[in-house]
């Protein structure tokens, strides 16, 4: 249910419930829940989060020594990224990824020969992507102020754009004619990465492509059904007005016009284009307000082209996707790396379908002993599937409410490197 601030009754703030946050800033924590919700949306960001969980237990795994990894050791990661239960159960519902054994007194656990393959393929697919990956670095450096990115920041999104962990050392020497590392301030934290030739052939967006091949004005695209009629003049308006490419210099434009407008929807859709599945966290991506000249509310901005992008706040992490690139759930272009990754989606989700039918005919069994009469079958494999969807969310709904809480949860989930 989405939470609408103008619902809240007034007396909740002569009971002093929210005394304790200035209006303000919890105004602004919910301005992001003012967009309807799309289920078919919705339900992609529910996959990705359960593959998200999963392949940072991979990624621990194959970190440790001998790719095996006590699960009293994973324990501990579980707890931090806020999942309900003992680590020894969540990884046996997922037998097609997780092998686990126990020797010495201790549980262990290290990945099946099929996740091994995936692992391979990965790597395979990554191999073969270097020179996509130098374009979409390029690409990145080309949209900033400077030409140049912070490392640390990058490393947010580096998983977004399909870089591989070790894109500073394997990637980035390799092409000293276009990328080099600086760091003007001498701070470990102020490291960049400079761009060092431009190239005009790369500094086409992906809607000024799609202008070109038709020979057309470049201009965006509007995903919403024709019933939202408010919305299409609001578009039909905001598209009237000439393409801004987020590859041009934005020193040339007014702050608040309606220019600077349009190169900023630009730049995040150009950016949301370059990225795997089509979505950022806003959060990280507000991260480079000074590199791309990024508004202090982004979010109210792209709350304005519900068309182009949509605004979720799934699992307490603020995101935007574009929705051009969603065919109702799922992608419609997607990457090879994406490919491989859905090879993994579908070995978790084929443990997980198994986990989910033994566990109701152990309670089916349990239910006939106690002489209780049995629930339908379809109801009941709904119910275990909700069961699985409420053991991946763990945590409390009211962590909203304490921003430290969303940032380390925010930190743990989406950054295999994070300690």
């Amino acid at each position: 249910m989405v939470l609408n601030l103008c619902l809240l009754n007034r007396s909740y703030w002569n009971r002093g419930i929210f005394s304790s946050l200035p209006r303000l800033d919890l105004f602004r924590n919910f301005s992001l829940w003012s967009m309807k919700k799309d289920p078919d949306l919705e339900s992609a960001l529910s996959r990705n989060r359960r593959w998200i969980v999963n392949n940072q237990i991979k990624n621990i795994i194959l970190r440790y020594p001998d790719q095996v990894a006590p699960v009293k050791f994973l324990q501990k990661k579980f707890k931090t990224l806020d999942l309900q239960g003992k680590a020894l159960n969540w990884l046996k519902k997922y037998p097609g990824c997780f092998e686990v054994y126990f020797e010495n007194d201790e549980h262990y656990c290290r990945l099946t020969k099929r996740m091994m393959y995936l692992v391979e393929e990965e790597e395979s697919v990554k191999d073969m992507q270097e020179p996509l990956f130098v374009e979409r670095l390029a690409k990145l450096l080309m949209m900033s102020l400077n030409q140049r990115l912070n490392v640390v920041k990058l490393n947010e999104l580096k998983r977004n754009f399909g870089f591989p962990d070790d894109y500073l050392i394997r990637i980035v020497p390799k092409y000293p004619e276009i990328f080099r590392i600086v760091n003007y301030s001498g701070r470990r934290s102020s490291m960049e990465i400079e761009l060092i030739s431009w190239d005009p052939d790369l500094a086409v967006s992906a809607i000024g492509k799609i202008a070109r091949n038709q020979d057309a004005e470049p201009c965006f695209s509007c995903s919403l059904p024709s019933t939202w009629v408010k919305s299409w003049e609001r578009f039909r308006d905001f598209n009237s007005t000439p393409y801004i490419s987020p590859y041009l210099d934005p020193r040339s434009l007014v702050e608040g016009s309606q220019e600077m407008e349009k190169r900023i929807v630009g730049l995040v859709h150009e950016v949301l284009s370059l990225t795997l599945w089509k979505k950022v966290s806003i959060m990280k991506l507000c991260h480079f307000r000074r590199e791309f000249c990024l508004p202090e509310k982004l979010n109210v901005l792209l709350l304005k082209h519900p068309g182009i992008f949509y605004v979720s706040n799934k699992y307490q992490i603020y995101t935007v996707l574009l929705r051009e690139g969603y065919n109702g759930s799922e992608l419609i272009d997607k990457d090879p790396l994406v490919v491989v990754k859905d090879k993994f989606g579908e070995l978790m989700q084929e443990g997980l379908h198994e986990y989910n039918r033994r566990h109701y005919l152990m309670n089916l069994e349990k239910k006939k002993k106690a002489g209780m009469i049995s629930v339908r079958p379809e109801k009941s494999k709904k119910q275990n599937n909700e069961m699985s969807e409420q053991d991946d969310r763990g945590g409390d709904k009211s962590g909203i409410f304490d921003p430290e809480e969303r940032r380390r949860f925010y930190k743990i989930l989406f950054d295999d490197s994070a300690p």
